[in-house]
């Protein structure tokens, strides 16, 4: 009886989503649309970040993506993926034809995130196919899979997790809920690691190649984590997601194999769930067969979404909303601003709104109401769609806005000390063993070790006075020279730009304790700088030379989540102490000397020594790094950095020197050398400086135009927040030193951008815990408890490639939820600094 209600039930739905369906065609993008639901196919570049393959958008929700063959039922980010050899979109026969091989030989224990390959080659073709109202894909191999790798091979496709807690599913006559946990019982397999294969030959040098037992090591690792998974949840031919939502709601049908449940999370923190079916013995074409039928909701359009700051504006700043549109929908022509009072909403102004046009997948109208100066609550209402409500105030960023920058996330952030919060402790005493220097190989994370040091330290040698100073990268634990460095730079510009001497926090440094909310009378700001320059200037005191970095030796130190007291011992000199890392990077020591030369300035008078130390290593990486062609736009920073600390004609005479160069390459090196024209003192430089300037200010005009937030939005992989932080930064300097050619607008759209008003449904703002709505779920060290850091700001929203914006709320999409030094936070601190200084002057 209960079978027979199921298949009922099944038979009901069918009937719903056939009725609904039309048909999915290729549309001018590319991909497959039909109503509210898209399906991308090998658009996307980024299978480890969860973006890569089959991809099912409905009804403006991704709920499904890297359909595509993986090796390992339920893989992680460091479980080989595919080499991607060709795409081809046939209209006349509506289709997506894409071809992959394993393995991808680059990517075989080298490069930035290294991967094992086993012993495992053959192409294969993936051809997704529009038919009435469903979807086909069908994978055609160029030979049969080896026996040793049966039922390690087969087609996965992964279903987001944050949107399925507690919602239910159905696989044949088998009904389940999405469990909020990973639940056992687990079942042991064989991992591929075990059947390496051998693809770089040509790597003669160690150094260039991960060491795999190293990768491996012992216990639980991420990278074999394959080994022990969760056992399925149900096996069948019919898989039904969702079937309580019409919105949602879309079935896999296999044709021969049986499609199979799985929960990533078991084996990874970060998983997703995983729908697979194993490819059998003996077969090539036609290996796998599924034909997948989202409902299609009749005549749903996207509801329009009114983007605004979710803090407010200053009543002198310009005031635009951005209203993003279904292109299918009929715009209207006005927009409603209320004051919100005690009485309730009261009606201030009817906005006439402008047409902007398409962006991405979506039309644009913009609000104007720059004329609107009187103090006080307010929200704006378009058709049933409504903006949070915000503030007009002079006071707008006086207070909780910028200083969570300086009150919890740098504090949070800080190595080698106990991070306290009245009854709370944030992390503990840490890595006071640091550090050890590290083997010749290629590591994880980006890290590689040359056969030489380059200092007097051999591998393996414990490196003193390293224990000091220093952030933890924020969605991890390790210290890059430029992050540090960075970090220490864009706050010194910020002191000496702002002078700001808020003080909310003690640090000590001799007892290594941190406590937040415990002022002590010293600027927040300056103990934050010299925090950096400890790491930078104390480790090259003891190296000799910059570190490349200071990282975990291993993968299960790395994916800590937690407490960063738990990563080592602080113990001196045993295996769990992290490595430091060396390189030989002109254009990197060049920069770090521009940060310190910078820092050393603010410095002066708060630490003399470390300020003397400071400028005294910048002036020898100035003096003493070789030239190199694509390092001379950082000798040219750092001489424009030594100059304004040293006003030595040395410098001086350096930058007129490379004029020409500084002409061509002014994108880059304008908001630089704004800042020294004046102290340069030279006619005939400033006059051709002027002039590549004017050309740069119209070439940002353009830029404006881009898109409707009057910013460029140009996410590669991670969302495009920080980047655009950073091109507000560079623009305030710009619009002081050339206000006639720069205007201050750059500066203000960034930072409304960072605050919500930015692309998709997502009005968040970046800024954890700043804001009517903000991002409370961040990539941090509390990530696992879908948790944040105050002035914390993520990376934002992110492309699904070719056109779908997207900020979910999940704290595992590094790409669009990580936290970052060197330029996330404290740019955006600065830009609130910088509003509030050209608002209020």
């Amino acid at each position: 009886m209960k079978r027979k209600l199921l298949c009922g039930l099944w038979a009901l739905i069918s009937a719903c989503a056939l009725s609904n369906a039309q048909e999915f065609k290729l549309n001018p993008s590319g991909y497959f649309q039909n109503g509210g639901v898209d399906v991308m196919a090998f658009d996307d570049i980024y299978p480890e970040g969860h973006q890569g393959g089959v991809c099912i958008i409905m009804h403006g929700n991704r709920v499904a993506t890297n359909g595509d063959i993986r090796l390992e039922q339920t893989p992680g980010q460091w479980q080989p993926v595919p080499a991607q050899r060709s795409r081809k979109v046939d209209v006349s026969a509506n289709a997506i034809v894409a071809n992959l091989s394993y393995p991808d030989s680059s990517r075989h224990l080298t490069g930035f995130n290294p991967m094992i390959y086993p012993d495992l080659q053959f192409n294969y073709t993936v051809t997704v196919r529009g038919v009435g109202g469903s979807v086909e894909i069908t994978v055609d191999l160029d030979r049969p899979i080896p026996e040793e790798f049966i039922g390690k091979v087969g087609f996965n496709f992964e279903l987001f997790p944050g949107s399925l807690f507690g919602k239910p599913w159905i696989m044949d006559d088998q009904t389940g809920i999405f469990p909020q946990q990973p639940n056992g019982p687990a079942i042991s397999i064989p991992s591929n690691h075990r059947h390496a294969g051998n693809y770089l030959p040509e790597l003669v040098n160690e150094d260039k190649k991960a060491d795999i037992l190293q990768l491996v090591g012992s216990g639980y690792s991420p990278i074999v984590a394959d080994d022990l998974i969760a056992e399925p949840y149900a096996a069948g031919y019919s898989f039904t997601i969702r079937p309580d939502d019409p919105y949602n709601r879309f079935t896999i049908k296999s044709d021969s194999e049986k499609l199979s449940l799985y929960d990533g999370r078991m084996n990874h923190n970060n998983g997703w769930f995983v729908v697979r079916t194993d490819i059998p013995a003996g077969v090539t074409k036609g290996a796998i067969k599924w034909t997948i039928t989202p409902n299609t909701v009749k005549d749903w359009l996207y509801k329009p979404v009114v983007q605004t700051s979710q803090l407010g504006y200053h009543p002198a700043q310009p005031k635009l909303a951005v209203i993003e549109l279904d292109k299918r929908d009929q715009p209207q022509v006005k927009a409603d601003l209320y004051s919100v009072t005690l009485q309730g909403e009261k009606l201030v102004k009817t906005i006439d709104l402008k047409s902007w046009g398409a962006f991405l997948r979506y039309n644009y109208l913009k609000a104007d109401f720059s004329d609107i100066k009187e103090e006080g609550l307010y929200l704006i209402r378009y058709g049933a769609s409504v903006s949070s409500v915000f503030r007009i105030a002079k006071n707008i960023y006086d207070r909780g806005v910028w200083q969570p920058v300086l009150e919890y996330f740098l504090p949070v952030q800080m190595c080698h000390m106990r991070v306290n919060e009245k009854y709370r402790v944030w992390h503990n005493f840490c890595h006071l063993d640091d550090a050890r220097m590290a083997p010749a190989l290629n590591h994880i994370d980006g890290y590689s070790q040359g056969t030489s040091t380059l200092t007097r330290f051999n591998p393996g040698d414990i490196v003193p006075r390293l224990n000091i100073g220093g952030w933890h990268d924020a969605g991890d634990f390790d210290l890059r020279v430029e992050s540090q460095s960075g970090e220490a730079y864009i706050l010194a510009l910020a002191y000496e730009s702002f002078g700001q001497k808020y003080d909310a926090t003690a640090i000590n440094f001799h007892t290594r304790i941190t406590e937040i909310h415990q002022p002590d009378g010293k600027p927040d700001m300056l103990q934050q700088v010299e925090n950096g320059a400890l790491s930078v200037v104390g480790a090259y005191r003891s190296l000799g030379r910059l570190y490349r970095g200071i990282i975990c030796n291993d993968l299960r130190q790395y994916v800590l989540l937690g407490d960063a007291g738990a990563m080592t011992d602080n113990i001196t000199g045993n295996k769990d102490d992290r490595w430091v890392f060396t390189e030989d990077n002109p254009s990197r020591e060049l920069s770090t000397a521009a940060h310190l030369a910078a820092g050393s300035r603010v410095l002066k008078g708060f630490n003399d020594t470390l300020s003397v130390q400071s400028l005294q290593t910048a002036r020898t990486l100035f003096d003493i790094t070789r030239d190199e062609p694509r390092a001379k736009s950082s000798r040219i920073h750092a001489a424009v950095e030594l100059f304004i600390t040293t006003g030595d004609a040395k410098y001086k005479n350096y930058l007129l020197k490379e004029r020409a160069y500084i002409q061509e390459h002014i994108k880059d090196l304008g908001w630089i050398i704004a800042r020294a024209d004046q102290q340069i003192g030279n006619s005939d430089f400033s006059t051709a400086i002027r002039k590549s300037l004017q050309n740069l200010s119209a070439e940002f005009e353009k830029q404006r135009t881009e898109t409707p937030y009057g910013i460029p939005y140009r996410p590669h992989i991670w969302g495009a927040g920080w980047d655009i932080q950073a091109f507000g930064f560079r623009q305030y300097f710009l619009s002081k030193s050339y206000p006639d050619l720069f205007d201050a607008d750059y500066v203000f759209n960034a930072l409304n951008f960072v605050l919500g008003c930015h692309p998709g449904s997502n009005t968040a703002s970046f800024a954890s815990g700043v804001g009517a709505k903000s991002a409370t779920v961040g990539y941090g060290l509390n990530r696992a408890d879908w948790s944040y850091i105050p002035g914390g700001v993520i990376s934002g929203t992110a492309l699904i490639r070719p056109d779908f914006p997207e900020l979910l709320t999940f704290p595992y999409l590094w790409q669009q939820t990580e936290y970052v030094l060197g330029g996330g936070s404290s740019h955006y601190m600065f830009l609130v600094l910088a509003a509030q200084q050209l608002l209020n002057k």
